[in-house]
């Protein structure tokens, strides 16, 4: 029996072997025809052809078929399978060399089915789940024609003042790097599919630490803190296979990224080893004009020697290049480089054996907004809302007598819910609920849910329109006055009182900073003026940032964060209230008590003068006069409608060496009464190094389900690995000597050993 479990093994692994040769061979022929057939097609182009492959058009106009036909653009930004097909068949029946056109567009989370913003899908903790988020939105945007997507958006922030925090996964890079990779995968599977579409990650680069928190901003760091506190989500994403990188607005090193050689190529192709396309951000080669750095003939040079081989929207390359290349200024095979980037990413997405692979005209109506993806959507928007507080055990409510739904967001236009970066059909964003609606949907004849609006957004009408933008909420011409003593007279009929208060889906987002992340000020007083009632009251808060919530958290008995939770968030958001499902949400990024905290990150260094924990100020140390360092809710942070035990963390042994691993374990047990998912954390401290260390970095999470009473052992693998770091010679390196390692159910509460790292 033993010879012939031997025979098996060793026939096993022959096959194997054979297996991943003829697989190795397989892509190795596959990439030789391609080269080939890349090569033997840039021969047969024009220099206006080449050119014309690297004009990416946003801008869709009558002139747009004449571009096509002399071979002067290589893709659009758009939508609709209609007329994706149209522009489609102009390219393959007159153009020379027809030459297929890819359509790209911003499908940040979610097509027609919309999923919460990416900073709530990444409280979720979920890969899983965001990996299936990226994989239904891949399916509703090819089926519409897209095949091309900028996203994810992978810039760390520590700066919530900065709109697009809400697209990102918040402050933390090894986060942020599991989210990056799960997206990329769900999105691009293997390319092989109808189904599958090129992912684009964004912004190449550290554009999320922009000065003043204000977008477009300058960024400026030492290159030791860009690759320790940034560039890993970026590295994650390129080592999942991402075939596309777009170039970012801000400068780095006082250069813009778009004409940054360093960024784009030494970095990017050279350290990082991206082998696809890079594409810039809309319009900035224009941008870099307006920035000092040239005319646009100029800043279209610096573009193409830096590595961007898309121009968006400038229309720089088409302009300029070859009046450039005359000159001397750029030479053929920079060019032809780019061009080649081009026609790849075309080619491996199967456009050049099947142009119509993305023009299915029957794909949209079994595909778009279904049962399925809604119910994902829905399921999903429910992980990611955060508990933030529940005293007395308010939550979950019961599905029976008066509940007063009061705010400007319990009732306004349904694409609220949507957030951010939403251009819907009407066809299928007609038929998203309001809040109100939802609420109403989930109680039926068991409960009367009564509405009043309370307040405005804003109570200055020209602020309220900035934050609003494009989206009608629908503003109440009665004074405040008049709306406040109808909230009033509708909450006291009532017993108990959700109020559904924060910012408009516009505040956050692109160009959508804040210089004062606090509650609005009518929305301040509605609250205020319902806490002096007597009823329980239960704060819903819609943002796409964190947000300053220090009165907040002294008031009001409970209140759950719901960012902007999709297209079935008003469905979700009921099934959490009534306890339908129980919330395990935990915050990415650290919510501050004041503006005036930030920017923070819970993975700080320490201070030579450090502030004792639990302290207030104290002369001579890293601290603010009027309130504490802590944060009004840290990163990891959410509560649960149940309760969790941390106990008996141990160690499988004091000591690592270079090549092995150790295992740090520990018992998680449900004390409360309702099932639940509880995401436990590990951190690790380096205790002494080189450079300072920060106090603690998440190295590691566990989403588990418990039921009542039932307990769970949760373990964690160290290795080396998890113990590196860039150092002063940015050289990525462990450094033996003693680490702590933390687990807990936040960043805050946390259970703790030591370590040794040894040499050998």
């Amino acid at each position: 029996m033993k010879k012939v479990v031997i025979s098996l093994f060793i026939l096993f692994c022959c096959f194997s072997s054979v297996a991943q040769a003829i697989g190795v061979r397989k892509n190795g022929a596959d990439n030789q025809n391609k080269n080939l057939f890349i090569s033997q097609l840039i021969k047969k182009m024009t220099i206006d052809e080449k050119i014309g492959q690297l004009n990416l058009l946003m801008d869709i106009n009558e002139r747009c078929p004449d571009f096509i036909k002399k071979g002067q653009v290589g893709g659009f930004l758009m939508k609709g399978v209609d007329k994706i097909r149209e522009f489609q068949q102009i390219a393959i029946e007159n153009s020379r060399l027809k030459i297929p056109l890819i359509f790209g567009y911003d499908v940040i989370h979610g097509y027609e089915t919309i999923f919460p913003i990416p900073l709530a899908m990444s409280c979720s903790w979920d890969m899983a789940a965001i990996e299936n988020a990226a994989r239904t939105a891949a399916i509703e945007a090819s089926a519409d024609g897209v095949c091309w997507t900028y996203s994810p958006m992978v810039d760390i922030c520590h700066d919530p003042r900065w709109g697009r925090i809400s697209e990102g996964a918040g402050e933390d890079p090894f986060l942020g790097s599991a989210v990056a990779k799960a997206m990329v995968k769900g999105y691009q599977e293997d390319l092989s599919s109808n189904t599958d579409i090129i992912s684009c990650v964004k912004h190449f680069a550290f554009y999320g630490s922009p000065d003043g928190g204000l977008d477009y901003n300058t960024v400026d760091m030492s290159r030791v803190r860009m690759y320790n506190d940034y560039l890993a989500p970026y590295k994650a994403a390129i080592d999942a296979g991402v075939r596309s990188v777009m170039s970012s607005y801000n400068t780095v090193e006082n250069i813009p990224s778009t004409g940054n050689h360093w960024l784009l190529t030494d970095l990017l192709r050279n350290q990082l080893g991206f082998k696809g396309l890079v594409v810039s951000d809309a319009n900035a080669i224009e941008g870099m004009t307006i920035q000092g750095m040239g005319d646009m003939q100029h800043c279209s040079v610096l573009a193409m020697k830096a590595g961007v081989d898309f121009d968006m929207n400038s229309k720089g390359y088409i302009a300029t290049l070859k009046k450039s290349l005359s000159e001397g200024k750029v030479t053929m095979s920079e060019i032809d480089r780019a061009c080649r980037h081009v026609l790849e990413m075309k080619y491996d997405l199967g456009l050049f054996q099947n142009p119509y692979k993305y023009c299915d005209l029957n794909r949209p109506q079994k595909d778009i907004y279904t049962t399925e993806h809604r119910a994902l959507a829905r399921k999903i928007a429910t992980e990611s809302f955060v508990l933030l507080k529940n005293e007395g055990n308010i939550l979950p409510l019961q599905k029976r007598g008066k509940i007063a739904l009061i705010g400007p967001l319990a009732n306004s236009n349904s694409n609220n819910m949507t957030g951010s970066w939403f251009w819907g059909d009407v066809k299928y964003a007609s038929k998203y609920l309001s809040l109100l609606q939802g609420l109403q949907k989930a109680v039926g004849n068991k409960a009367e849910i009564l509405y009043a609006k309370g307040s405005n957004l804003y109570g200055d009408a020209s602020l309220e329109k900035i934050a609003v933008g494009g989206r009608n909420l629908g503003r109440d011409g009665r004074t405040d006055e008049e709306l406040l003593n109808e909230a009033v007279k509708v909450a006291s009929q009532c017993d108990v009182i959700v109020a559904a208060l924060g910012e408009g889906a516009n505040m956050c987002g692109e160009s959508r900073c804040r210089s004062d992340l606090s509650l609005p000020d009518v929305q301040h007083q509605l609250l205020a003026k319902l806490l002096t009632l007597g009823k329980p009251v239960v704060m819903l808060n819609f943002c796409g940032r964190p947000v300053a919530l220090s009165w907040e958290q002294k008031h009001v008995p409970a209140i759950l964060n719901v960012w902007f939770g999709g297209s079935e968030a008003p469905d979700a958001i009921a099934d959490v209230l009534f306890g339908d499902v129980n919330p395990s949400g935990k915050l990415t990024a650290s919510f501050p008590q004041c503006t005036g905290q930030i920017p923070y990150f819970y993975n700080h260094f320490t201070t030579s003068s450090p502030l004792e924990k639990g302290k207030w100020f104290t002369d001579f140390t890293t601290s603010y006069m009027d309130v504490s360092n802590d944060m009004a809710f840290p990163f990891g942070y959410g509560l649960s409608y149940t309760t969790y035990k941390y106990e008996n963390m141990q160690l499988s042994s004091p000591s690592l060496t270079s090549n092995g691993k150790i295992q740090a374990v520990v018992t998680v047990t449900n004390t409360g009464k309702y099932d639940g998912d509880e995401i436990v954390q590990m951190y690790i401290h380096d205790v002494v190094g080189s450079i300072v260390r920060p106090v603690k970095e998440l190295k590691g999470f566990r989403r588990i389900h418990l039921k009542a009473g039932e307990s769970k052992k949760v373990s964690f693998d160290i290795d080396k690995s998890l113990l590196k770091f860039y150092n002063s010679e940015l050289k990525y390196v462990a450094e033996p000597g003693t680490f702590q390692v933390m687990i807990g159910p936040n960043s805050e509460d946390l259970q703790m050993k030591d370590f040794v790292l040894k040499d050998n």
